[in-house]
C-alpha cells in the first residue's frame, strides 16, 4: 500500500525558493531519505513567471524576464519541463511525487495523474477532462480542461533515478493579471497562443463562492492525488 505524506499551509518562501523544495523532495523521496512512497504538496504561490530550461536559451528570455518583472512578477526557471506559466496567491500549486524503484512511462504518469486531477474538479462541480485545447499557454496532451475550452490545470514532470515529480497549477480566482502579464511573456519569447483558453476554477464551478474556498478545492486534490 502506497503512503502518502501532505504538505499543506506552509508560507510561501520565494519564487526561485518555493521551486527547489520541489526538486529537494523529489531527491529526499528517490534516495529514501523519507518513508513516505507519495508527497503530495499543495501551496499558495508569490507572482511567478515559471519558465523552462529551454525557453532561458530563446533569444527572447531576458525580454520576457523584464516584461514579468515590470509587472510584479518574478521570473525563474522551473525544474520542470513546459512552456511559460504565470501565477500568484489567487492560484494553486501543487507537487506529485512518487518513488519510481523502475524507470516508469511518463506518459502513463501524466494520465494517471490528470485522471485523479478531473476526479477532484469533477468533485468540486466542474466539467473537466484531461486533454489539450488548441492554442491554450503551456500546451501539454495532459492539461486538464473544462467543457473542451478553457486550460484549468497545466501539468509537467521531471524525473531522476528512483523518483518522479508532476507539478501543476490551478487558478482559483480572476486571470485577467495573469493574462496579461503571459501576453508579454510570449510575445517576447516569440510564442504564440490564445488568452481566451487561459481557464479558472472560479467560473467552472456552479454558484461559486468569490473567492472559491481554497481550502475545499486543496481537501478535493489532496483526497484524489493521495488515493491515485
Amino acid at each position: 500500500m502506497t503512503s502518502t505524506l501532505v504538505l499543506r499551509g506552509e508560507k510561501a518562501r520565494d519564487a526561485a525558493a518555493d521551486l527547489e523544495l520541489s526538486v529537494e523532495l523529489l531527491r529526499a523521496v528517490a534516495v529514501g531519505t523519507m518513508r513516505d512512497d507519495r508527497v503530495v504538496r499543495v501551496y499558495a504561490p508569490l507572482p511567478t513567471v515559471a519558465m523552462s530550461r529551454r525557453e532561458s536559451r530563446m533569444p527572447g528570455f531576458d525580454l520576457a524576464s523584464q516584461a514579468a518583472a515590470d509587472r510584479g512578477f518574478t521570473p525563474v526557471i522551473r525544474p520542470t519541463g513546459g512552456r511559460a506559466v504565470a501565477y500568484d496567491s489567487s492560484c494553486l500549486v501543487f507537487d506529485v511525487i512518487e518513488r519510481e524503484p523502475e524507470l516508469a512511462d511518463q506518459r502513463a504518469f501524466f494520465l494517471r495523474v490528470g485522471e485523479a486531477l478531473v476526479a477532484a474538479m469533477h468533485r468540486l462541480g466542474a466539467d473537466a477532462r484531461v486533454g489539450e485545447v488548441p492554442g491554450e499557454y503551456c500546451p501539454g496532451e495532459f492539461s486538464v480542461n473544462a467543457r473542451g475550452a478553457v486550460k484549468l490545470i497545466g501539468t509537467s514532470q521531471r524525473a531522476v533515478r528512483g523518483a518522479r515529480l508532476l507539478s501543476g497549477m490551478v487558478a482559483l480566482g480572476s486571470v485577467a493579471h495573469l493574462v496579461d502579464v503571459l501576453v508579454a511573456v510570449n510575445a517576447a519569447l516569440g510564442l504564440e497562443w490564445d488568452a481566451a483558453t487561459f481557464g479558472t476554477l472560479r467560473d467552472e464551478v456552479p454558484a461559486a463562492a468569490s473567492p472559491l474556498d481554497r481550502a475545499a478545492v486543496e481537501d478535493a486534490l489532496i483526497g484524489a492525488l493521495g488515493q491515485m
